[in-house]
């Protein structure tokens, strides 16, 4: 790894990352084809926040949040703070006074394959966080990585400039050059949702509004009363 700090990268449309947020973790990832979807393992610090940005990318070594403190100068508005660790880590590597930084530059919140911690106080500033792990361990500064290089957190290659969403659901990567695409077809979901859920609400079931009931008997599944299941059928 090249100890680098790449200045400049492009970056997704921010109308489109904030649109994707907008339509949260959910329907991205299915918008996507169920891809990009960091796993379960990431969850928020606190529960409500849900944001769409673009990725400032930050590789540290475990315990050492050195290149978190690189990285701040090269976030702007609408950017998600997005950090990996080059082996396993759990340790606290962000907290309260980075989110005071990076909020006053716009950042939208952080994503962390490590530790996070001050979780109160971050809810009090409402600045949104996931992690894979909160821990009260402190961190040191003396190890050199890279920040705006890819990145893989849950198996997601992450490159500088692609949208993260992130809800309570977790986190979902776009690539930058998808994101408009992600977005029509996440739009498109969206409206098909909406009338179903229009559909569940005058009463009607989801064997018929998705078009299962004539599926049925081809997985087998037989109706009896209950009188012939008394008598062993099936």
């Amino acid at each position: 790894m090249k100890n680098v700090v790449v200045t400049g990268p492009p970056r997704a449309d921010l109308a489109t990352a904030t649109a994707l947020g907008e339509h949260g973790v959910a329907t991205v990832h299915e918008a996507q084809g169920r891809t990009g979807y960091l796993g379960p393992a990431f969850r928020p610090a606190w529960s409500g926040a849900r944001i769409g940005g673009t990725a400032v990318t930050v590789l540290c070594w475990p315990g050492d949040n050195l290149m978190i403190h690189v990285a701040v100068e090269q976030c702007s508005e609408g950017d998600v703070l997005v950090v990996a660790t080059n082996s396993p880590s759990t340790d606290g590597l962000f907290g309260e006074l980075f989110a005071t930084a990076l909020a006053q530059r716009g950042v939208r919140g952080v994503v962390l394959g490590t530790g996070v911690r001050d979780v109160a106080e971050l809810r009090e500033m409402g600045f949104p966080a996931w992690s894979t792990a909160v821990s009260a361990q402190g961190t040191v500064k003396a190890t050199a990585g890279a920040v705006n290089v890819p990145i893989t957190l849950g198996d997601q290659l992450i490159h500088p400039g692609d949208v993260v969403v992130a809800d309570d659901d977790g986190v979902v990567r776009v690539e930058r050059e998808q994101a408009q695409s992600v977005l029509t077809a996440s739009d498109a979901r969206a409206r098909k949702e909406e009338a179903n859920r229009a559909a569940f609400q005058r009463g009607e079931l989801g064997l018929d509004v998705y078009g299962m009931r004539e599926r049925l008997a081809g997985f087998g599944i037989e109706y009896v009363t209950h009188e012939q299941h008394s008598q062993g059928r099936p």
